[in-house]
């Protein structure tokens, strides 16, 4: 049975080793690259920025995660927050636990009062849950079709370049 909860403690090691299973030798990291998403949890955690971490079980063993954190919008604290990193498992990726993670996230966000959400990824995914590339929205270095908006709650959609926490390196 699949199971999406929030992150508790205990959690850590099983998030970190997930994370660095399902970006090792991803496409979007140079070769021979380790992957750096288990270490930007681990500090978006230890510095009280991650606003909500998801994890989906399966059976009683961790598969997913899912990452949220502020972020600004032409320099400015705006109540948007960027979504990522999102993972599924090697083993288990296609089986909808990304889309599970993603559909729940979004809905707390939402609950929680928002403006909205803004991803760096593959439009291909991200667009089934809503999220486009917004005119007069950008990430700097990123191709604008890879770097997506969701506005919630019927709040405009902010102008200008989004940073993201420090732990991102950027």
């Amino acid at each position: 049975m699949q199971i999406i909860r929030a992150e508790r403690a205990g959690d850590e090691a099983a998030i970190a080793a997930l994370l660095y299973q399902a970006f090792h030798n991803h496409p979007h990291h140079a070769p021979g690259s380790e992957p750096v998403e288990d270490g930007i949890v681990a500090a978006l955690r230890e510095q009280s920025a991650l606003t909500l971490s998801l994890v989906a079980e399966l059976d009683g063993e961790l598969v997913g995660h899912l990452a949220v954190s502020p972020v600004t919008v032409a320099g400015q604290v705006c109540n948007w927050f960027g979504l990522g990193p999102v993972a599924t498992g090697p083993a288990w990726q296609n089986q909808g636990i990304g889309s599970a993670l993603m559909r729940r996230s979004i809905e707390l966000m939402t609950e929680q009062g928002a403006a909205g959400l803004v991803v760096l990824g593959e439009p291909a995914f991200y667009q089934r849950f809503g999220f486009r590339a917004r005119p007069g929205l950008s990430y700097p270095g990123v191709q604008a079709e890879y770097f997506m908006a969701l506005a919630l709650n019927g709040a405009p959609l902010p102008q200008g370049e989004v940073g993201y926490h420090p732990a991102f390196g950027g």
